[in-house]
């Protein structure tokens, strides 16, 4: 998974604080979703327990996994939010690489759920978050390719 492993540099963590390399046996072959989200955004609440229940259903049988990649502004807001979450996480304190990433991909405003082929970092849905909460919420289409950013803004809260 070379592809997606190289955006983070080993700045993943599982849910117990401990270093996950993407280049894992594990991970080879996933989808990989980016949650670009934050504590103090009310539609960022809203989407959390939506997309954790979807993960929880399909993310074995889909062979997806997500990162998520807090916009909150302090450490507390991100971990008091972020137990919310099944999934992994970039550390807090990568607020650079969290910024490149954020450009990389043109985060213009959140809840944002892109989806990455995990071994080469293509984009295969630039906004799952419509898919999961709207159109597909069984994910029957999954990975949905819809990998061009539309004109259409799903965001709600402005961020980045």
């Amino acid at each position: 998974m070379a592809g997606v492993a190289k955006l983070f540099n080993g700045n993943i963590l599982d849910k117990s604080n401990r270093i996950i390399d993407l280049n894992d046996e594990k991970y080879q072959g996933k989808i990989i979703g980016l949650y670009f989200s934050a504590h103090w955004c009310p539609p960022c609440r809203s989407f959390t327990p939506i997309l954790t229940e979807f993960y929880n259903k399909y993310s074995e049988e889909k062979k997806f996994e997500i990162i998520f990649l807090s916009s909150d502004n302090d450490e507390e807001s991100f971990n008091e939010y972020y137990k919310e979450m099944p999934w992994l996480t970039l550390d807090f304190k990568e607020r650079e690489k969290k910024d490149e990433l954020d450009q990389k991909f043109q985060i213009d405003g959140i809840p944002t759920l892109i989806l990455l082929d995990g071994n080469t970092a293509n984009i295969l849905c630039h906004d799952a978050r419509q898919e999961i909460q709207f159109y597909d919420k069984q994910g029957n289409q999954f990975p949905w390719d819809r990998s061009q950013k539309t004109n259409k803004s799903s965001r709600s809260c402005i961020c980045c």
